[in-house]
């Protein structure tokens, strides 16, 4: 395995707790890219204009609970896992109808397992400021806490005898590359979105996220509140942070006013990888026997993590494809 972002260590637990052998092998430090961010909101797509993404999505978060609790069990370590749900504020009276037409959409395509909730504000404390009066409330929506769940994914690993060591050179056996933005730009197939986050210090573990204006605000279970984040096309340096966060928390503070004054304790900036699809890339790599891709996570890597996992497991030890249409690599890539 190359790579020890969360599609690469996902994967090697998958292989590791079906008995395979397993090496991760990683070039700088685990969670040296994308995946050592501070956000780790898991969310759906709304349910409509179903596809194949969506469905994928889906069914890894419905599978994410008892995944991840799985992974706690081995290492002894938590994840920060909670399906503590979501909050959407609605702006007018259009979004208040569109929103139930999605709830009649979630009651048919979330298969009854989660629900998509239209209610009116109640004006308690948590609650994003919402101009109609209504918000849209979620029970599929779930965080975790993005280098709590990497460390218990390596000591799960390390439980079970598995290696998880920095290096460049991956072997002479069967090769997964799940090495992020790098092996993206190698294959031509997408490139990078920056994104920058920070973290505060306030303490709502058992609260629900907040995705309003295009923003994330996620309580976490260590007394953390993640906020996040922007997309930039261009940058000068991708691992700096500059006034675009403090405008991030601003426009927090205005939706969540509780936050006002909370003290920052962390600052990120990275370089997510965006396949040309905007779909995760999964699974053998043509021309190259012995050698599949899992890359591409871009915004939805962790949400997407158990599900990858569980179908490049099974592609790689039994031979069966369920990758969905749509994300695999094509035969003209190097």
């Amino acid at each position: 395995m190359m790579g020890a972002g969360i599609f690469g260590l996902s994967i090697a637990w998958e292989l590791a707790r079906r008995g395979a052998a397993v090496r991760v092998v990683e070039a700088a430090a685990v969670g040296a890219g994308a995946s050592g961010g501070l956000v780790g909101a898991l969310s759906p797509h709304v349910p409509e204009q179903w596809n194949a993404k969506k469905q994928f999505q889906l069914e890894s978060l419905l599978m994410a609970a008892d995944w991840w609790r799985g992974v706690e069990l081995a290492s002894g370590l938590p994840s920060g896992y909670a399906r503590t749900g979501r909050l959407q504020p609605l702006a007018d009276d259009h979004a208040v109808d569109q929103a139930q037409a999605r709830a009649t959409g979630a009651a048919d395509l979330w298969q009854g397992r989660a629900q998509w909730h239209v209610l009116r504000a109640t004006a308690t404390a948590w609650e994003p400021i919402t101009p109609s009066g209504w918000l849209v409330h979620d029970t599929l929506s779930a965080r975790l806490q993005p280098r709590m769940a990497l460390q218990c994914l390596v000591a799960a690993l390390q439980a079970t005898g598995r290696v998880v060591e920095i290096g460049t050179e991956p072997g002479d056996d069967t090769v997964i590359w799940a090495t992020g933005l790098a092996g993206l730009l190698a294959l031509g197939q997408g490139g990078g979105v920056k994104g920058q986050a920070l973290s505060l210090h306030y303490s709502a573990p058992q609260m629900p996220q907040i995705f309003a204006d295009g923003l994330h605000i996620v309580p976490h279970a260590d007394g953390t509140v993640a906020i996040g984040s922007t997309s930039e096309r261009t940058w000068t340096d991708a691992t700096s942070t500059d006034a675009q966060l403090d405008g991030l928390l601003a426009k927090a503070v205005a939706i969540c006013p509780l936050l006002s004054g909370a003290p920052i304790i962390a600052r990120w900036a990275g370089v997510r990888p965006k396949s040309a699809s905007r779909a995760p890339i999964l699974g053998a790599w043509p021309g190259r026997p012995g050698h599949f891709v899992a890359n591409g996570g871009f915004k939805i890597g962790f949400g997407m993590a158990p599900k990858v996992a569980e179908v490049m497991a099974d592609l790689v030890l039994d031979g069966q494809d369920r990758v969905p249409e749509g994300f695999t690599l094509g035969p003209e890539h190097p």
